[in-house]
């Protein structure tokens, strides 16, 4: 494609950079792969996806696998919900929302030590992951009503760290604990883990506690038990990935003082533009024929994320998962053996043409790139050289990085926004939604299951039973020395050897398990003992 002169990128600029004047957008596909023919070609499949988006919209069970519709669209227009009775649920919880917020905002709602100044939200995947990128691209550590703080790990470590950054505000602290199914290993432990640091310092962790989850979970079971401050619903029709317009984002963002009509204007006005059904002016038809025509298809190429604006550092970590999560399946919805998917990376612009942009202009050749482009500055517009500001380098470095790519016919993607705010933050969201189900049913996957997710969990499980076996066995021969493969034999786990002197290495650094080891030459020979 690309052995364009500058004058001829000019004339595919004009041709194939579509603007959308109506949410502030622009998308540019003049630097991929694209012709007429291509869409000519592709124009009966899209009319096909369009058909079956707007039977999921209307409440298909677009996820047969689990018997569920899909619904994240309802959540900024509740009017298209399909029963009287979603749409009340929508509405309500958005009102609850407000309510409980502007209790919080005032002291209605406070903690031990007075009004809430921090929020420790609590909670992994899209539970954590669209609530950081909001509270990263909209908040202002200076105007923020409220402090975020996240648990978005198992990792003790990492949620020591939060803790000692917190310090001794737990009592002006809110947790905010999401889990859908209220059964979710690393945001139980999370919760645990404050709960008890709460209590450590004399505080009722029910006092400073609220939970997101679905009706009837453990997760609502146990928050009545311990008489938490309040419960906010989440449904099966909404997927954590496509969460961040439920409470699950919305309440953060409110709590923080993020402006959240704002977020659900710009994802309504976005889904009105990505219902249109002629390709050339619907920008997420745009974005997953670039995506399609790139990896043939078949996912053979990596997308590359590139916001040149600090604030967006964390969405291509969003869209990871919303990506990934969404379209990496072995089958495809007839059972046939696809292995699909689209690998995502990226960080932001310019810092990593000071990084990995080295091997994208001269390395493999194994990816597209997708640069988004936020026209204002922000901050002060102060001169740095002669008459340029740091704004003007971070234009020139974005596109001079995209003309780099382009002589060495490396193709690009350019989304273009004109201020970030709530408006842009949920038209992006939303953008980004559509697009994914648009090539799920390009490629006719299921985008709304996750059984790799699931296996993960299940493997995970076994281990966690390994490891309980291991300290039971060695606590009832204590001071007795045993080898990975007597271990293995008396707990009845022989092939799993490997995963056994794993288990105990990892408990010979944590002193609480009272392992020691007996190091022998040849280290996998060594013998591990519980002592008294």
């Amino acid at each position: 494609m690309m052995n364009y002169t500058k004058l001829q990128l000019w004339e595919r600029f004009q041709k194939y950079n579509t603007e959308f004047p109506e949410i502030d957008l622009a998308i540019d596909l003049s630097r991929m792969h694209v012709d007429d023919e291509f869409f000519e070609k592709m124009e009966p499949r899209m009319q096909k996806a369009f058909a079956e988006m707007d039977a999921l919209e209307a409440g298909a069970i677009a996820n047969p696998d689990e018997g569920r519709m899909v619904g994240h669209y309802w959540l900024r227009d509740a009017s298209l919900a399909p029963t009287p009775e979603i749409r009340n649920e929508i509405e309500s919880t958005y009102k609850k929302i407000k309510e409980f917020t502007s209790k919080v905002h005032t002291g209605a709602i406070s903690g031990a030590g007075g009004k809430f100044k921090n929020y420790l939200l609590i909670g992994i995947g899209g539970s954590a992951l669209g609530p950081q990128f909001v509270a990263h691209a909209l908040g202002n550590p200076r105007k923020d009503k409220i402090k975020p703080f996240f648990f978005d790990n198992t990792d003790p470590d990492g949620m020591h760290r939060s803790l000692e950054t917190i310090g001794n505000k737990l009592n002006r602290t809110l947790c905010i604990v999401i889990s859908k199914s209220g059964g979710t290993k690393e945001t139980r432990n999370g919760m645990l883990v404050a709960k008890a640091a709460y209590e450590k310092v004399g505080l009722e962790f029910g006092q400073h506690a609220i939970a997101i989850t679905m009706a009837s979970s453990e997760l609502e079971k146990y928050a009545k038990a311990g008489k938490w401050l309040e419960i906010f619903p989440m449904w099966d029709w909404v997927g954590g990935r496509t969460s961040e317009l439920s409470a699950v984002g919305l309440l953060p963002a409110a709590l923080q003082g993020i402006e959240i009509d704002g977020i659900l204007e710009g994802a309504r006005k976005a889904d009105k533009l990505t219902r249109v059904r002629n390709v050339k002016e619907n920008p997420s038809a745009l974005i997953t024929l670039s995506w399609y025509i790139s990896g043939n298809g078949n996912g053979d190429k990596n997308m590359v994320v590139l916001p040149y604006k600090d604030r967006l550092e964390l969405f291509s970590k969003y869209l990871q998962q919303l990506i990934m999560e969404s379209l990496g399946k072995s089958n495809d919805k007839d059972g046939k053996l696809v292995n699909q998917g689209i690998s995502v990376f990226g960080n932001k612009g310019s810092t990593d043409q000071h990084s990995y942009i080295q091997q994208l202009r001269d390395g493999r050749d194994d990816f597209f790139a997708t640069f988004i482009e936020v026209k204002t500055d922000g901050g002060e517009p102060i001169l740095t050289e002669k008459e340029s500001t740091s704004g003007d380098f971070l234009q020139g470095f974005f596109l001079g990085t995209r003309s780099a790519l382009t002589e060495k016919n490396r193709e690009s993607t350019t989304i273009t926004i004109g201020n970030l705010n709530t408006r842009t933050v949920g038209i992006l969201i939303a953008i980004y939604e559509r697009s994914v189900g648009y090539y799920a049913s390009l490629i006719n996957v299921n985008a709304y299951n996750q059984p790799g997710v699931e296996a993960g969990k299940k493997a995970a499980e076994t281990v966690i039973t390994i490891q309980r076996k291991i300290i039971s066995f060695l606590g009832a021969n204590k001071n007795q020395p045993f080898t990975v493969e007597e271990i293995a034999k008396g707990i009845n786990q022989k092939e799993d050897i490997e995963t056994i002197y794993k288990i105990c290495e990892r408990f010979l650094e944590n002193r609480n398990r009272q392992i020691k080891k007996a190091k022998k030459k040849n280290n996998y020979k060594s013998q591990y003992k519980m002592i008294s």
